[in-house]
């Protein structure tokens, strides 16, 4: 006789009772056997011309590896690595051996998580609390996100950035390159430190971490360290321009490792210096006259609007205007480059905006980055971040750059132009 009971089980606290969820996970472990039995069958069909001496396939389907839980984006996910026999009789040494590029045979996470642990602590999520900010998304128990778990990814993040640092860049050219030095509130040395950043974009207008690493303030010789090692590595041909800050370490370094690269002052840095030399009061209306040159359709235009703000500036501001008129050349010479590609190069945001998310967490934490931490968590996230840098527009007009053709207002000078304009 079956028993009945008036019990009624309550609901965790903790449990979130979430169909769509389960059935995601429940279709992507479905895809995810799917997927690796495909790679098991295309690799033994690779070997099948091998055979044995007495005719038989020499690789052979074996059967699935134990039940193993890997943590993914949608939640923990139970699979079975399918596994590959050689039946020849060789040294373990010579034998054919399967590794499956979807699921290597020590993983306990996606790459995505991997990627995702370092945004979390800078988003100021501290390496304790992982579980149960995840816990939602992976389930309450989560394991292998431990706090000695990411004490070991900082250690494979190290590795990570030492081969970074060493590897060899006589394939690349770089037509732009975007510098800039960027202090933390971190528990840094005694001696003011900041993180040294280089981003190039390639021939085909993908931006790319170029140069990364700690320098003592912004001086030139922290700037030519790095650049000389850029250079020792393989990175022979010069930028045809670089964008940065009035940092005078990085443009005097500059002068000397690439000195045929041509300079381009950020108009967002200038623009702040020149606000800095004003009255508040006036700040909305120097703004709208500053954007007036960098908003210019040309040189000519760009360089009345700025003899006018010398004018109307000069007497009252004399600091202001001082800091404008030290770098007009290198504030225009945007100019004489493809127009497609003046958004890019007045300014040096793309480094900027990458370090907001890291100033967050040292604010959040009061500092509570070491320099060595520091170093290898900006490390991860500007490596996460380049995946979405926006590429440059007028991608067709790079080799013409590469190549010396002259643009004058962003257009290209052909005969013809030459003529109208004579």
């Amino acid at each position: 006789m079956e028993k009945t009971t008036t019990v009624v089980p309550f609901r965790q606290v903790d449990s979130v009772d979430d169909p769509l969820t389960e059935i995601a996970r429940e279709g992507a472990r479905r895809m995810l056997a799917v997927a690796m039995g495909v790679e098991a069958d295309a690799f033994v069909a690779q070997h099948s011309g091998v055979a044995l001496p007495d005719g038989r396939q020499r690789v052979v389907r074996h059967g699935h590896g134990p039940m193993r839980r890997i943590q993914t984006g949608v939640g923990p996910l139970e699979v079975q690595r399918p596994k590959v026999r050689d039946r020849a009789d060789v040294p373990e040494a010579e034998k054919i051996r399967f590794t499956s590029v979807i699921l290597p045979r020590w993983a306990r996470r996606s790459k995505s998580l991997d990627a995702l642990l370092p945004v979390l602590y800078l988003r100021g999520i501290s390496t304790g609390d992982f579980q149960e900010a995840l816990a939602g998304l992976l389930g309450k128990d989560a394991p292998n996100l431990s706090p000695s778990v990411i004490g070991r990814l900082t250690a494979a993040w190290e590795g990570e950035y030492d081969a970074w640092r060493r590897r060899d860049l006589s394939a690349r050219r770089y037509v732009y390159i975007w510098a800039d030095g960027v202090y933390l509130q971190a528990r840094m040395e005694p001696i003011a430190e900041c993180m040294l950043v280089v981003i190039g974009a390639t021939p085909e207008g993908k931006k790319e971490l170029v140069g990364f690493q700690v320098g003592t303030r912004e001086s030139a010789q922290s700037w030519r360290e790095l650049l000389v090692d850029l250079k020792a590595r393989g990175l022979a041909v010069a930028p045809e321009l670089a964008v940065g800050d009035g940092a005078l370490g990085f443009w005097k370094a500059l002068e000397e490792v690439f000195p045929s690269t041509r300079h381009q002052r950020c108009w967002v840095h200038k623009v702040v210096n020149v606000l800095n030399a004003v009255p508040n009061s006036m700040a909305l209306q120097v703004k709208r006259d500053l954007n007036e040159i960098t908003r210019a359709p040309d040189r000519a235009a760009a360089t009345l609007a700025l003899d006018t703000f010398v004018q109307k500036y000069g007497a009252k501001y004399e600091k202001a205007v001082a800091c404008l008129e030290r770098d007009r050349d290198a504030l225009l010479a945007f100019f004489d480059f493809p127009a497609e590609h003046w958004d890019h190069l007045r300014t040096a945001n793309p480094i900027e905006s990458v370090f907001a998310t890291v100033r967050h967490r040292t604010v959040r934490t009061k500092g509570a980055l070491s320099q060595h931490t520091a170093l290898l968590m900006v490390f991860k996230l500007l490596m996460a971040a380049s995946r979405t840098w926006r590429r440059l527009k007028g991608q067709n007009q790079l080799p013409k750059v590469i190549t010396g053709v002259t643009f004058r207002d962003g257009v290209e000078v052909t005969t013809t132009s030459e003529q109208r304009a004579a």
